[in-house]
């Protein structure tokens, strides 16, 4: 908000200096979106946000959950926002039994509380509903401390513990990152990520990914990199980096480089400044971090 003021500022920024200042955020389509809504909003709505859950829902990356809660918050619609408070504390009280992992089971649970939401008071109503849900009824939930209790079907039912039913699980993919982190004296090769995977638009280092001996990892450099003379100063420990649906075991081969060196795949030559300025993973960043480099 410094570095953009208005959403002009936003519309009109560079993509790279948006994902700088995200870096570390995660989700990085969360800033792409933002950067095109912003775009939007300044170009073809003369700069004036949409003010309504229907033309809300209309900017790129905004689902339910999102407009709903800036329309009753923001601009007073008494439209209800359901997330996953909401879900837990709405099927517990209500008694509803839906499975909340199909797409259609979202319509049921807003048609009920369209009936609930308070007409005057929206904003608080939705606030109240997810900060309720994440307080006291949370997963495992403080029924002595609710002041729904009585009411609650759940409660009444003694089922607290089984709703909302959920049966769609998002399986977490276990994947190997080994990064060559190459440098001269002049500065450290890098590259920008344009494949359709994680962290794509940011920079980081020539990846070989597999889980592979150092040997093989080493073997498959030489193969794939002319380097004229290299030393491989340091191989670090594995590093645990967990996102949404991936759990990425990283380490970092530090290469160092006397000669020439041709490199495939985007590969450019920064210099410490310009390495640190270029917007990277938090996985990156941690490393550069550890070794002294910020």
């Amino acid at each position: 908000m410094e570095s953009f003021p208005n959403i002009h500022d936003l519309a009109n920024a560079p993509e790279e200096k948006v994902l700088r200042l995200w870096q570390g955020l995660g989700y990085y389509s969360r800033a792409r979106n933002l950067h095109a809504s912003a775009k939007h909003v300044s170009k073809d709505l003369s700069g004036v946000f949409p003010q309504s859950y229907s033309e809300i829902k209309k900017l790129k990356g905004v689902g339910p959950y999102t407009a709903a809660a800036i329309a009753s918050i923001c601009f007073g619609e008494a439209t209800p926002v359901v997330d996953g408070n909401v879900f837990r504390f709405a099927s517990r009280y209500f008694g509803i039994e839906d499975d909340i992992s199909k797409s259609g089971t979202r319509k049921i649970f807003e048609r009920k509380l369209e009936k609930a939401i308070s007409k005057k008071h929206p904003g608080a109503f939705n606030q109240a509903m997810m900060e309720f849900g994440a307080t006291v009824c949370s997963p495992k939930p403080k029924c002595e401390e609710c002041l729904f209790h009585i009411e609650c079907y759940a409660f009444r039912k003694k089922i607290q513990h089984t709703l909302p039913v959920k049966t769609g699980k998002t399986k977490v993919r276990d994947r190997h990152f080994n990064y060559m982190v190459i440098s001269t004296d002049e500065g450290y090769f890098m590259k920008e990520r344009t494949e359709k995977d994680v962290w794509n638009g940011l920079y980081d280092f020539y990846l070989i990914e597999g889980k592979l001996t150092e040997e093989s990892v080493l073997r498959q450099m030489k193969e794939k990199l002319d380097l004229n003379g290299f030393q491989v100063e340091d191989i670090t420990e594995p590093v645990l980096h967990i996102l949404s649906h991936q759990k990425i075991l990283a380490r970092f081969y530090s290469i160092k480089i006397s000669g020439d060196v041709k490199t495939p795949g985007g590969l450019k030559s920064y210099s410490v400044e310009e390495m640190l300025n270029l917007p990277k993973p938090k996985l990156i960043v941690n490393y550069l971090q550890r070794v002294g480099i910020k």
